[in-house]
């Protein structure tokens, strides 16, 4: 890996999780974030914040031995279900670890999130779930590794949600989307019955012609 490429996944990760923390969708010392790079992973370091991890911080991981190359910060505590993940999938390119509310409550009260509309549908797809497992252990990795050949967004019980993309962008806004797709649910399930999109509807949008559509949508997103 090039010096050059390296210190260019720094400052986007440095710059995606700022925006998480912007955005409310971790506070405090929650969540983690990571990218590969070649061989390698670099991850949000243990105990910060995501929004004080400067680009120097990011720690190496490689993602076949699992060596940390880095030794003056811990990497997260939930290195190992970043690992598991890029090892089952090598399309993964950037894995998006958060903790937001509405992601939260719905799992509490249910154990799906239907498809609702269009931009969910292109963007995002079918949601997992996984019932709830004590976080940073290897049961967690093993679930979410089970669950990431197909599908890019998991919702994890009583926890929170991990996206995955081809890049940072991608799984960063697939967690935007997963999240307002959340709200909506639950604030429609409050008054009624909602109405969701039929598997016909469903399946219209995921054809072919989506794919331009989901990367127009990516296009807008800033």
């Amino acid at each position: 890996m090039t010096v050059q490429l390296e210190q260019q996944v720094r400052e986007e990760l440095t710059r995606y999780a700022r925006k998480t923390v912007a955005k409310g969708l971790v506070v405090g010392p929650g969540g983690n974030i990571s990218a590969r790079a070649e061989g390698i992973m670099l991850l949000s370091p243990s105990g910060f914040a995501l929004e004080d991890i400067e680009p120097d911080q990011w720690i190496r991981v490689e993602i076949e031995s699992g060596k940390v190359l880095d030794d003056e910060v811990r990497p997260s505590s939930e290195v190992l279900m970043h690992l598991f993940a890029y090892r089952v999938n090598p399309d993964i390119q950037a894995i998006v670890h958060t903790h937001p509310a509405h992601c939260i409550a719905l799992t509490l009260v249910s154990k799906e999130l239907p498809m609702l509309f269009p931009d969910q549908a292109a963007l995002v797809g079918d949601i997992a779930f996984v019932p709830y497992v004590l976080p940073t252990t290897d049961l967690l990795a093993n679930a979410v590794a089970e669950k990431v050949g197909d599908h890019n967004s998991i919702l994890l019980e009583n926890h929170g949600l991990v996206t995955t993309g081809k890049n940072l962008r991608e799984a960063y806004y697939r967690t935007e989307v997963v999240e307002e797709s959340a709200k909506v649910y639950l604030a429609a399930k409050a008054v009624g019955e909602p109405k969701v999109l039929t598997d016909a509807e469903y399946k219209e949008i995921q054809s072919l012609e989506s794919e331009a559509y989901r990367v127009q949508l990516l296009q807008k997103m800033k």
